[in-house]
């Protein structure tokens, strides 16, 4: 009987990562340079080198492959590097400016000498058109069809690839948009067109408009990269589903991901993040704080009690998307980050990367600037001679003269210099790290680090130490955790609406019609491309009176048309507003502000294979390897692969795999639970 296969692909800064399942439920994985010039090429060579690894030919895979999931960063780069489309936004006579005006703040209010942020979208490319809807969807004045016919010929021979059309109100109503969006298709038909109405039906100005814009800025590529891959992929036999997962975890059709490209990108750390729920739940560890660290940067999350948490207050290179994303912080961290000496002599890390090319110095490439893998490999945490599974040599004369330039420049060694770069990124995320849980009144020390990223298993124990956090979970799938996240990654179809109202006058049964055509919207528009079974997860967004901004209220297992649901739903509030604040005002006005609904359509998970259970004897090194633990030591070095569930271990001691190394630290303990994975507690006190 053949075999049929299930593959995750992340597209990373530096490397692709690619993850495949069979029918036995066996995982094969490879990482792979990253293209970042045409993100394709490093796909197909990663398929090949899977191919390769799984002894059959490309063609042979592709077409016993049923399913692929892709996390991408075309959006993110597009957005990053300013190399979007050519935009040009229509919008309500007079409202042209809210781009810059943007909600009367600067991101940093204090700043004196801060410039304005650059608009995606220029002035004069901003056409304001005579048309007017009132708050609750009364339309003032109706939308004038001959000044409209104007602007748009103006936007065209300016050259416009991509239009934002973004009325006011058109969340209550948004029958000019969609007009408009008749005539562009009309008179531009090769223009990508978004509507404020399809992308943010919501209220508050300038976010709907800034993510239209945004939207309209990454679509174009993110259209062409999409419809290029799948070409690509159908000329090697490939006939399965292609999907795109989404920076709120959920995976969808390649045509729902162009045509809603904002909400992609953060779709590769999305796929981290929906593994790391179920790592929670595969090994019991239901409080997690993932720590994904790669080549360029430094992702990090967490799971509570199970649950990822959505936020739609985010935003990248300094432009609001307000589409519910997972909440992730990312730092400029990573094994490619360059390591400098500043103006007053100070030793700073990142965020400036080395990136896939040329990479660090060690890798051969061309660098030419010391970096944090440049200083694991001058420790002996990195082997020159095994790196990748020994198919990488890595360049330790060019790492010691760069670091020695860098030691000169600080009145160091080269091993201080080395350690200060190791102490310095750990220290670096270690405040990540708080970001996500002591600013947010979370204690992380009753929590776990999951370490997953190909660089991560070499700092996680360190920023553990640093944090306080007893124990640190590492997959064998580590390095590729996010592209094999992304096969249980379940499809998603989100909807949401504004309805302002305070819930003190909130009839139940009103509340329960708020959700009923939401509830069609989102089932009709999942069934359309999954035949299996459907759950709806149903959430408010709410605020006191006085405040300017919202808190996203899950409402699982709440009855909505009961009796007492309004009096539930408030009381949700101020409990989610507590955990979020640390307090609540329960004698305040409760406003709701947007109601949603999410369509979700379970896939099944992909459970690993149990390890072999370990025997008396003990495990023994494969070498032993000079390295840096506070002073330099011989140290045992294990095969990741060859620990037996059960099998423990005391640190120091290096843990090596084909794509990840992992560090264990003096008096550290490690145990490999029944998947082989590697369940370290960190020595008490330490």
């Amino acid at each position: 009987m053949s075999k049929t296969y299930r593959i995750g692909i992340d597209v990373g800064g530096t490397f692709t990562d690619l993850a495949c399942v069979d029918d036995a439920g066996t995982l094969t994985f490879v990482k792979t340079p990253s293209t970042p010039e045409d993100q394709s090429v490093g796909v197909l060579t990663g398929l090949g080198d899977l191919a390769d690894r799984l002894g059959v030919d490309l063609a042979g895979l592709l077409s016993a492959t049923d399913r692929i999931v892709h996390g991408t960063t075309v959006a993110t780069n597009a957005l990053l590097e300013r190399k979007g489309a050519k935009v040009g936004l229509l919008t309500t006579r007079g409202h042209r400016d809210v781009l810059e005006m943007r909600e009367g703040l600067k991101p940093d209010r204090y700043n004196l000498l801060m410039p304005p942020p650059e608009p995606l979208v220029p002035r004069q490319l901003r056409r304001g058109v005579t048309e007017r809807v009132a708050h609750d969807g009364t339309v003032l004045a109706a939308l004038d069809e001959a000044e409209l016919d104007a602007e748009i010929a103006r936007l065209r021979s300016a050259g416009v690839e991509a239009v934002a059309v973004a009325y006011l109100h058109s969340y209550r109503n948004p029958a000019h948009e969609r007009r408009t969006a008749e005539r562009l298709a009309a008179l531009m038909p090769d223009a990508y067109v978004t509507l404020s109405s399809e992308v943010l039906p919501q209220i508050k100005e300038f976010e709907r408009v800034s993510t239209t814009v945004v939207n309209a800025y990454v679509g174009p590529a993110v259209r062409r990269y999409l419809a290029s891959l799948e070409r690509r992929l159908a000329e090697i036999r490939f006939e399965g589903a292609l999907f795109i997962i989404l920076s709120q975890g959920g995976v969808v059709p390649l045509r729902e991901a162009a045509r809603l490209a904002a909400a992609t990108v953060l779709s590769g750390p999305a796929g981290g993040v929906a593994g790391s729920r179920y790592v929670a739940a595969l090994t019991g560890a239901r409080n997690l704080i993932p720590f994904d660290m790669g080549g360029t940067s430094t992702d990090i999350s967490l799971v509570a009690d199970g649950s990822i948490a959505l936020s739609a207050a985010g935003g990248l290179a300094g432009e609001r998307i307000a589409l519910r994303s997972l909440d992730i912080i990312s730092i400029g961290a990573g094994g490619g980050s360059i390591a400098r000496v500043d103006a007053s002599g100070i030793l700073q890390v990142g965020p400036d990367s080395a990136g896939s090319k040329p990479g660090p110095v060690c890798y051969g490439q061309g660098g030419t600037e010391p970096t944090v893998t440049d200083a694991n490999l001058l420790l002996g945490y990195l082997d020159a001679d095994h790196f990748l599974g020994g198919r990488r040599r890595l360049d330790e004369a060019g790492a010691i003269a760069v670091m020695d330039r860098l030691a000169a420049r600080l009145g160091t060694t080269r091993d201080e210099a080395a350690a200060g770069i190791y102490r310095l990124v750990n220290l670096k995320m270690a405040d990540g790290i708080r970001l996500m849980t002591l600013r947010r009144g979370v204690d992380p020390r009753g929590f776990a680090i999951l370490s997953f990223g190909g660089a991560a298993g070499l700092h996680a124990v360190e920023v553990a130490r640093e944090m306080e956090v007893g124990r640190v979970i590492v997959p064998a799938m580590a390095s590729v955790l996010s592209a094999w996240g992304m096969l249980n990654g379940d499809l998603r179809y989100e909807v949401s609406r504004s309805h302002l109202a305070d819930t003190a006058r909130l009839d139940p049964s009103a509340l329960a019609a708020l959700f009923r055509p939401l509830e069609t919207e989102a089932t009709g528009r999942l069934r359309a491309w999954f035949d299996g079974p459907i759950r709806l997860e149903r959430s408010a967004q709410m605020r006191y009176g006085e405040q300017i901004f919202e808190v996203d209220v899950p409402l699982d297992g709440l009855d909505l048309a009961a009796p007492g649901s309004v009096a539930a739903l408030t009381e949700r509030f101020h409990r989610r507003h507590e955990e979020l604040y640390t307090y609540a005002s329960p004698g305040q006005e409760v406003v709701l502000v947007n109601v949603q609904v999410a369509a979700v359509g379970a896939v099944e998970a992909v459970a690993p294979a149990e390890a072999a259970p370990a025997d008396d004897r003990p495990i023994s090194p494969v070498r032993m390897r000079r390295a840096f633990f506070d002073r330099w030591r011989e140290v045992p070095v294990y095969a990741f692969e060859a620990l037996k569930a059960g099998c423990r271990l005391t640190g120091p001691a290096l843990i090596e795999a084909e794509t990840t190394t992992v560090v264990l630290g003096e008096g550290d303990t490690l145990t490999a639970d029944r998947f082989g994975w590697l369940d370290i507690r960190l020595r008490p006190g330490a």
